[in-house]
């Protein structure tokens, strides 16, 4: 098989609980929030939706299939009922699943949403799966890694011998919280060989060891830089998007909303997804970066990552008004 675009990652199963009945708390700036909800006490919800199929690279591998790549994905699930709709999602979405391995023994990551408002907080579990990276794999023309649990250096390791004997791939690389606490020494070969990195901006400064994520942005970037990655993208909210590329600093704003969003879940893999697409198909970064602001604007209307996720010709459309 060829093709254009192989995502790698952690997949899960998001049950997204809407609350009704609690308070968030925030420091004089705005910054590390808490939400409250009585202790020891029932507490009312509104609503439960469960979303098969999700997580940073799941995501990326239905909004590139939906933009017209030829898609695969790796990744783990368990042999279970929850693994089998996570699967067939995946096929309805015309992304190849060869590469999905089931665990007999093992149950698919399910994770609780806990959503208020537009925003969530999400109740993590990752399982233990036997991580092995698949032999005789085809070269695509981007691979996009994102989230995988701990206890995956030797994964992590045979996937850079994988892409250092492949220079041709063009490798996105939009770190989860078990990559960033590995460390960038610990992923010295995978940064070294990363042609996109996109984090945002509290990311970037975890990542480099800061205290404030309010540092200069460029000044983070470069710093980024110098780690390995091409480009590096760092994403900012509705401050939208800032970009390093040969020694060039550049901004793309936030696509403005169509309406209140619904929730936010899913933007920050919808904008990196679709700008690595774009990339793909030859578009320039910024034009690229544009159509991935614009899938993050429409991806945050609907319930989970991928229900509002757009076509390339929606996309053509919106971007040429």
């Amino acid at each position: 098989m060829n093709y254009d675009f192989i995502a790698i990652g952690d997949t899960v199963v998001d049950d997204f609980i809407r609350l009704k009945d609690a308070t968030v708390n925030c420091n004089i700036d705005n910054t590390a929030c808490t939400i409250s909800m009585r202790f020891g006490d029932k507490i009312p919800f509104e609503s439960s939706t469960v979303v098969y199929g999700v997580g940073n690279s799941a995501n990326a591998a239905v909004a590139a299939a939906r933009l017209g790549l030829k898609t695969a994905f790796i990744s783990n699930v368990g042999a279970d009922q929850n693994g089998d709709k996570i699967l067939a999602h995946l096929q309805e979405e015309n992304v190849d699943t060869s590469f999905i391995t089931k665990h007999q023994g093992i149950p698919t990551n399910y994770h609780y949403v806990l959503w208020f408002g537009v925003d969530r907080t999400i109740l993590v579990k990752h399982h233990p799966y036997q991580y092995v990276f698949p032999k005789d794999l085809p070269e695509p023309k981007t691979m996009y890694l994102s989230s995988i649990g701990e206890g995956t250096e030797k994964y992590h390791d045979d996937l850079a011998d994988y892409l250092e004997a492949h220079p041709n791939i063009f490798l996105t690389f939009q770190p989860g919280t078990f990559q960033m606490k590995m460390g960038t020494d610990r992923l010295k070969r995978i940064y070294a060989r990363t042609n996109l990195f996109v984090v945002n901006r509290d990311e970037a400064a975890r990542i480099l060891g800061l205290k404030d994520a309010t540092a200069n942005v460029e000044m983070m970037a470069r710093s980024i830089r110098e780690l390995g990655p091409k480009i590096v993208v760092i994403t900012e909210d509705v401050h939208g998007a800032h970009a390093f590329e040969n020694g060039v600093m550049t901004h793309i704003p936030m696509y403005p909303d169509p309406k209140p969003p619904l929730q936010r879940t899913g933007a920050g893999d919808a904008f990196a997804s679709t700008t690595s697409a774009f990339l793909t198909m030859g578009y320039s970064l910024q034009d690229a970066m544009k159509r991935g602001t614009i899938n993050s604007a429409y991806v945050v209307q609907g319930i989970g990552a991928q229900a509002g996720l757009l076509t390339k010709e929606k996309i053509e459309k919106l971007a040429k008004a």
